[in-house]
């Protein structure tokens, strides 16, 4: 679920002010245009804390600021076979310093897995050869037998 943006504290204190003229939830809801539960939090928040303004939110902030996100990212399409170690050394000049491993789900979020090249072996001279001799050999054959050996 995507948090919508906060609204201004100004708008906050507009609604606390017209909840306290007398108006009720559905009535500063339609006033406002704004959903009857968003007012209700609102004034729950200034009848408890006495304040709109934004409380602290619980877990730890992330180190990675937007700029650093688009530096990364920027980094990754730029050369798509580099490591999360050279991306932490890259990182490291917007003064975002994280483990390598934070990097990788950090990418993982935007949809950049590590994947390797798969290996795929070279043709020996023998194999060259014996393709080379079946080519000249059916040229000039017609087109269904192209169709039957593909």
């Amino acid at each position: 679920m995507v948090r919508s943006k906060d609204l201004s504290e100004a708008f906050r204190k507009k609604i606390v002010a017209a909840y306290e003229s007398g108006k009720g939830f559905k009535k500063i809801s339609k006033e406002f245009e704004i959903n009857h539960s968003t007012v209700r939090k609102i004034v729950y928040k200034w009848r408890t804390f006495k304040t709109t303004a934004n409380m602290p939110r619980s877990g730890r902030p992330s180190k990675f600021t937007p700029r650093a996100d688009r530096k990364m990212l920027k980094e990754v399409s730029k050369t798509p076979i580099m490591s999360s170690r050279d991306l932490q050394q890259a990182l490291a000049t917007v003064d975002v310093k994280v483990h390598a491993s934070t990097i990788r789900k950090r990418l993982h979020k935007f949809n950049f897995q590590g994947r390797c090249a798969r290996r795929k072996p070279l043709l020996s001279k023998r194999n060259i050869k014996a393709r080379l001799k079946f080519a000249r050999e059916n040229v000039d054959k017609e087109q269904d037998f192209c169709n039957n050996v593909l």
